[in-house]
């Protein structure tokens, strides 16, 4: 059996998606520890004569929290997203695929899922007995039942 690499035409590198809180840092230029003792130094700071309105604390308050759930879920939706296309890899296995390269479409069957930088990618063996490896799951253009 034969290896052979193939390097098979990827959609333009997409930027990885960002996290609440490198948006927040982003917008703020600062992370959620830093907005924090931001109103930890308010309070510590402001005058005891002239208290911090109550209703503009507690949504100060309200809208760190919101910030601290928003980065808890996306952090949670990204193991979500690995995990579907993990599953969606291993549903591959024994399928037969077309997969573009240049003008031309080799189709063959996924012999192997492998995984780089979480990424799945696929092993195929062509009907004529040679293996392509590390093909992006994003390069599959059709799947197939059997042969």
């Amino acid at each position: 059996m034969q290896v052979a690499p193939v390097n098979p035409v990827e959609p333009t590198p997409q930027q990885p998606p960002q996290s609440t809180a490198d948006s927040a840092k982003e917008a703020f230029g600062l992370s959620f520890d830093s907005l924090l003792k931001i109103v930890l130094t308010q309070l510590t700071y402001q005058d005891p004569l002239k208290p911090m309105d109550n209703f503009q604390f507690v949504s100060q308050l309200a809208q760190f929290s919101q910030i601290q759930q928003t980065e808890t879920m996306s952090d949670k939706l990204q193991v979500l997203v690995s995990a579907q296309a993990t599953t969606q890899a291993t549903g591959l296995l024994g399928r037969t695929v077309d997969v573009p390269a240049g003008a031309q479409t080799i189709s063959g069957v996924v012999r192997a899922i492998s995984f780089e930088n979480g990424n799945p990618r696929v092993t195929i063996e062509t009907g004529d007995g040679q293996t392509i490896s590390n093909i992006a799951l994003s390069s599959v253009s059709q799947i197939r039942e059997g042969n």
